[in-house]
C-alpha cells in the first residue's frame, strides 16, 4: 500500500530537521560531501533549510506530488458544488482561508501546530478537478499539523476530532501560482478534510538553568567542549565516531531560545556520528547507553559565530542528549 502523500511531508520534514547538524559534516568529511542538519548517512539528498530547527522547515508541502497508481482518484468524491468559490456562510480568517463545517465533530480540543493528526481528505482545483484522495487509498494520513501547507496548518487547527470541515484555501497558502514542486496543483484550491484523531505533542522540555555558561562541576575537554551528565547510563560500551546512533535531544542558544528538539516531535534521531557537527562528534562518544548528558558546545565546534549556514544558530550551544541506542 503505497503511503497517503501528505505523510512525505513528515518524512521531507524529518529529514530537513536532521539536516543543521550535519552540515558541519562537510568539515569533517572533505572527501565525502554530508547532508545538512542532522539527516542519517542514508540521506545524502536532503535539501538543507534556512531555519535549523523547530521552525517550519518544509515551507512548500511536496505532499500533494506523489505519483503512485491512481492516487485514490478513481475514488474519489465529486467536487462539491460550491468549490469554485466559498459560500457566504463560510468563515473567513485574516490570512485569507475560508472555510466551513460540513459535519460537526465530537471532540472538545483543538490540535496545536506541533500536534499529529490522522485525516482523511480529498482536494480539488477550482474548476472540479480532483488531484488527491486519501479515500481511494483506504489508508488515511498522519502527520504533524506544522509540516503541512499553511492552508492546512490552519485550518486543521480550527478543527476538532470527529468533524469534517471543507477548506479553501488561497494560493498563497497552498502551493503558489506557479506549480513547481513535481506536478503540485497551481492556484486556489479546495478541500474536504475530516479530522479523525489527534495526538498533542509531548511538552517542551525546560530551559536548563545553566544554559547561559557550563557550570563549575561541568568536564571541559581539550578542544573546549564541557559536559555534565545529567543521567547516568546503565550500558559500558562508548560509540565510535563513526557509529551509528540512536538519540533524543534538544538544542538550546545561551539566551535559552530552543532552536530544535526530538522530544517535542515525540521521535529519536539516527545519526552517523562522523556525519554531525564536531561537538557531536566529539561529545556523544563520550557516552554510554540510557545515559543523558548536557553538552556546552562552542561556536567552533558547532555552526561558527557568525554561521557558515543562513539560518542556521549562533555562537555556543547547549545540547542535552540522551543516548537510546549504539545502532
Amino acid at each position: 500500500m503505497p503511503a497517503p502523500p501528505l505523510t512525505k511531508v513528515a518524512r521531507m520534514r524529518r529529514l530537513a530537521i536532521l539536516s543543521a547538524l550535519l552540515l558541519a559534516a562537510c568539515n569533517n568529511s572533505p572527501s565525502k560531501p554530508a547532508p545538512t542538519d542532522q539527516t542519517s548517512a542514508t540521506t545524502p539528498s536532503a535539501t538543507p533549510s534556512a531555519d535549523p530547527g523547530l521552525a517550519k522547515h518544509v515551507a512548500v508541502d511536496e505532499g500533494l506530488t506523489a505519483k503512485h497508481p491512481d492516487d485514490g482518484l478513481s475514488k474519489a468524491p465529486p467536487a462539491p458544488e460550491d468549490v469554485a468559490e466559498a459560500p457566504k456562510d463560510a468563515k473567513k480568517t485574516a490570512s485569507g482561508l475560508s472555510s466551513k463545517v460540513i459535519k460537526a465533530g465530537t471532540g472538545k480540543e483543538h490540535p496545536a501546530a506541533n500536534d499529529k493528526v490522522k485525516v482523511n481528505y480529498t482536494g480539488w482545483t477550482k474548476d472540479g478537478k480532483a488531484f488527491d484522495s486519501s479515500l481511494g487509498r483506504g489508508e488515511p494520513a498522519e502527520f504533524s499539523v506544522g509540516e503541512v501547507i499553511k492552508g492546512w496548518t490552519e485550518g486543521l487547527q480550527l478543527m476538532v476530532v470527529g468533524e469534517t470541515r471543507r477548506l479553501w484555501i488561497p494560493s498563497a497558502l497552498a502551493y503558489g501560482d506557479r506549480a513547481s514542486i513535481g506536478g503540485a496543483p497551481k492556484g486556489d484550491l479546495v478541500f474536504d478534510v475530516e479530522l479523525l484523531e489527534l495526538k498533542h505533542a509531548p511538552k517542551a522540555p525546560d530551559v536548563p538553568a545553566d544554559v547561559k555558561a557550563p557550570p563549575a562541576t561541568a568536564k571541559k575537554t581539550a578542544s573546549g567542549l564541557a559536559y555534565r551528565v545529567l543521567t547516568p547510563g546503565k550500558g559500558t560500551r562508548h560509540p565510535l565516531p563513526t557509529d551509528h546512533v540512536s538519540v533524543h535531544y534538544s538544542g538550546w542558544t545561551t539566551d535559552g531560545k530552543m532552536f530544535d528538539s526530538s522530544v517535542t516531535r515525540g521521535e529519536p534521531a539516527s545519526l552517523g556520528l562522523n556525519q554531525v557537527i564536531k561537538g557531536w562528534t566529539e561529545g556523544i562518544p563520550l557516552m554510554v547507553e540510557g545515559e543523558k548528558t548536557r553538552f556546552w558546545i562552542p561556536a567552533a565546534l558547532a555552526y561558527g559565530d557568525p554561521p557558515k549556514r543562513p539560518g542556521a544558530p549562533a555562537g555556543m550551544l547547549v545540547f542535552d542528549v540522551e543516548l537510546l541506542a549504539i545502532q
